[in-house]
C-alpha cells in the first residue's frame, strides 16, 4: 500500500548505490526517454529486500529474496520491529561482503527507512543517514515525514510508543 498525495516523480534510475555494497531502488523508474519502465532485479545482487511486491520484477532464482511488506504510511509496532530486523539483516549481509538491494514501489520511503536504519547500525548519525539516502538516491527520498520522525525518535523508541497505542 502506498500513501498517495506526495506527488514525487518516478526516479531516473532503477536503483542507486548509497554506500559500497548497499543499493536503494524501486519497482519502476523513468528511462532517459521519459517512459515509465519496470525495474527488474536480475542477478546483480546477492540479496534483494522487497518492501513492496510486484510479480515479474525479480530477482532471479539464484538470488536470496527477503519480502517484508510494509505500508508507506503509519506503521504498527510489529511493522517497526520488522523494519529493525530487516535493517539488521542488511547490515549482516554488507559486513559479509554481499551486494544488497533494498527496494519498494518508487524507491523513496520504505526502502529509505530500512536503509537509513541500516546506516545508523553501521555508525552513521541519523542526520547523516537521512542526508546520504537523499543525496545518493533522490531529493524525494524519505519524503514521508512520519518515517523521518520514526528515525529521529529512534526506531526502538518509536516501536515502544506505537505499541502503547494498541
Amino acid at each position: 500500500m502506498r500513501t498517495e498525495g506526495r506527488k514525487a516523480p518516478d526516479a531516473g534510475s532503477p536503483w542507486d548505490e548509497i554506500i559500497p555494497l548497499l543499493w536503494m531502488g524501486g519497482h519502476y523508474y523513468r528511462n532517459p526517454e521519459g517512459t515509465r519502465v519496470p525495474a527488474v532485479a536480475g542477478g546483480g545482487f546477492d540479496l534483494v529486500v522487497s518492501l513492496y511486491l510486484r510479480e515479474g520484477h525479480g530477482p532471479s532464482g539464484d538470488v536470496e529474496h527477503q519480502c517484508v511488506e510494509i505500508p508507506d504510511g503509519p506503521l504498527t509496532a510489529a511493522q517497526i520491529e520488522a523494519v529493525c530486523q530487516t535493517a539488521e539483516s542488511v547490515v549482516e549481509s554488507i559486513r559479509s561482503g554481499r551486494r544488497v538491494l533494498v527496494r519498494c514501489h518508487s524507491g523513496y520511503n520504505r526502502s529509505g527507512l530500512v536503509i537509513a536504519q541500516a546506516l545508523v547500525h553501521l555508525g552513521y548519525s541519523t542526520k547523516d543517514a537521512i542526508f546520504l539516502v537523499r543525496y545518493r538516491r533522490s531529493k524525494w527520498a524519505l519524503n514521508n515525514s512520519l518515517f523521518v520522525d520514526y528515525l529521529n525518535t529512534g526506531l526502538d523508541v518509536a516501536r515502544l510508543l506505537t505499541g502503547l497505542e494498541s
